[in-house]
């Protein structure tokens, strides 16, 4: 029997924007490759750059990108669906660390598609850490314990 590989990525779960962006001090380093995905305007994308770290931003909306690349010239800006992998690796870049934004994912009924969402990214893309922006993945992972066998007792 094929053993199944383990992803080692971290899940960071964030409610808002302003908590979003309060990771950025905490999870990335300068050294870092960093992939936002639903970037939108660019704004987040831009504060991930200030760290020193090399970033790009994606989003689904063409529109979207080329505002942010008009305002962020600087920064490497994508239109690329979430979940376009193919895509995603034709950027040819071993990202340390995503970041995720889907606004459209926010509800529990969209739970499912998110957490495939993230494990697709952890077994293809492998980073370290994937933070998201959700509050339904937030509340999720609050009640979840995983659960641990008790250590048989010795007679």
């Amino acid at each position: 029997m094929a053993r199944q590989r383990k992803a080692r990525t971290i899940y960071v779960a964030t409610t808002g924007v302003a908590e979003y962006r309060a990771t950025i001090p905490v999870y990335v380093r300068p050294d870092d490759v960093v992939l936002e995905v639903g970037c939108e305007w660019g704004t987040t994308t831009e504060l991930i750059a200030e760290v020193g770290a090399d970033v790009i931003g994606t989003d689904i909306s063409p529109e979207c990108i080329e505002r942010a690349r008009e305002s962020r010239p600087n920064i490497r800006f994508e239109a690329i669906d979430a979940f376009d992998m193919p895509a995603l690796l034709a950027l040819n870049k071993k990202f340390t660390k995503i970041y995720l934004d889907l606004s459209g994912f926010s509800g529990y009924a969209s739970l499912l598609d998110l957490i495939s969402l993230l494990q697709m990214y952890a077994h293809v893309l492998e980073p370290e850490v994937i933070v998201a922006k959700s509050r339904s993945l937030k509340t999720f992972a609050h009640r979840c314990i995983a659960w641990e066998q008790p250590p048989k007792e010795e007679n």
